[in-house]
């Protein structure tokens, strides 16, 4: 199966649902085989270099106060350790831009040009990256942080490194969220197997199950 997995590294129920379908497909392996391929989906586009309060842009984004943005990040943080993803207490205090992070996550996917898998590249990244913004409250938006995921996921430092330097793969990750745009996606993640079947949002690991289960035995 082709799996490709719209999302943001600034968006939680992408982690829970990249770790919730990643579960699934281990409890239908080996019947069924995916390659994940990470898509780019920036929720907020235009946020200011400096970031936001959470507080303040959930606020003003969904119309909810303090304390309901608190309680919806108590469940969040309880659905991410059902499936094994740790949200830091209080350590996520803004939110930032993440366009430079789909860069790399689109240079990642080119990676079995240089004799490595792509799609395992980029999910090696892709959990740093989330793991460096949601579990340790870092700014996905600062070279340092997005070269430090970088290592962490075995990859070549110094060539993302130039990349970040430039405005290498800009373009293609304009055209990939302009495309999924274009396909209807408004919210991440969207898992779209084969370009054919669309499962929205974080789902539990008995909801992925099943409908790889489906997918695979309609094909």
């Amino acid at each position: 199966m082709k799996i490709d997995f719209v999302s943001d590294i600034a968006c939680p129920w992408c982690a829970i649902g990249l770790n919730s379908l990643e579960q699934a497909l281990a409890r239908v392996a080996p019947d069924i085989t995916a390659t994940l391929h990470f898509q780019p989906f920036e929720l907020n586009p235009t946020m200011v270099p400096e970031g936001q309060e959470i507080v303040e842009h959930l606020s003003q984004k969904y119309g909810i106060d303090a304390q309901q943005v608190a309680a919806n990040t108590e469940a969040i943080r309880q659905r991410g350790a059902a499936v094994g993803f740790t949200f830091g207490i209080g350590k996520r205090s803004r939110v930032y831009n993440t366009f430079n992070a789909h860069r790399l996550l689109y240079w990642a996917g080119r990676q079995d040009e240089a004799g490595l898998r792509g799609d395992a590249a980029q999910r090696a990244l892709k959990h740093a990256l989330l793991k460096a913004y949601f579990t340790d409250g870092q700014d996905p938006s600062d070279d340092e942080v997005l070269l430090a995921a970088v290592s962490a996921a075995g990859l070549d430092v110094a060539a993302a490194r130039a990349v970040l330097a430039g405005d290498e793969f800009a373009a293609d990750v304009r055209a990939a969220q302009a495309f999924y745009h274009q396909q209807g996606i408004s919210s991440v993640p969207a898992v779209i197997i084969n370009d054919r079947h669309l499962i929205s949002g974080g789902q539990p690991v008995e909801v992925f199950e099943q409908a790889l289960r489906q997918i695979a035995a309609a094909v």
